[in-house]
């Protein structure tokens, strides 16, 4: 068994998004869903507004699995966008873990307060599973909830517009830039760190 085999493999199951008017005023927040395969079973990190659903219904079913196949739900915080649909997943155990915990081999947490005084983001040595055909690569994945929600965020270097410190928030997100490989943001679609920083310096 080659050591990628033996990692944790995580799939996007639908990409966060943010809507805004002219104004920069949120008219509509969903966040990302991720699930990570795991050598003790199925983990689901956060879970989406009202209305994804069958989005996200479908992107299981597409894996072969339906909600009941889910073992873990880990939300990065409480707010309704990431934890709306923890009903779809009735079999899971919904886990509160704390800085530094790991979750299963190949995953842990880190606290990333700034958003919310309960915002954490969830760490993955992964094999990624992308959906277009290329194989998996293997890379350190961080599930960042709102403490990272957008590439925008990523590339100007400003906290999410909505925290309750802006200190807290800038420390958490500089540490998510740090350890990450691929961050995959709470309002946008996954990036490469490496990548991204590449064209800065272009």
């Amino acid at each position: 068994m080659r050591p990628d085999e033996m990692l944790p493999r995580v799939f996007l199951l639908k990409a966060g998004s943010i809507e805004r008017d002219l104004a920069g005023i949120i008219l509509d927040a969903r966040s990302s869903v991720t699930l990570i395969k795991t050598e003790r079973g199925w983990i689901i990190v956060d879970t989406g507004q009202v209305g994804d659903e069958e989005e996200i219904l479908k992107a299981l079913a597409d894996l072969g699995l339906e909600g009941s196949d889910i073992d873990i739900i880990v939300n990065t915080h409480s707010h309704p966008d990431h934890c709306a649909n923890n009903r779809l997943f009735s079999r899971a155990m919904k886990i509160y873990p704390q800085d530094g915990e790991e979750v299963t081999p190949g995953v842990w947490t880190l606290a990333t307060p700034g958003h919310s005084p309960d915002s954490i983001s969830v760490l993955v040595d992964a094999a990624i599973q992308q959906g277009d055909g290329m194989a998996p690569t293997s890379r350190r994945v961080v599930i960042a909830g709102d403490a990272l929600p957008t590439l925008g965020n990523f590339q100007k270097r400003v906290p999410p517009a909505v925290h309750y410190d802006r200190a807290l928030a800038v420390a958490s997100m500089n540490k998510i830039i740090e350890m990450a490989d691929m961050v995959i943001p709470g309002h946008d679609r996954p990036f490469s760190v490496r990548e991204e920083m590449q064209n800065r310096v272009q």
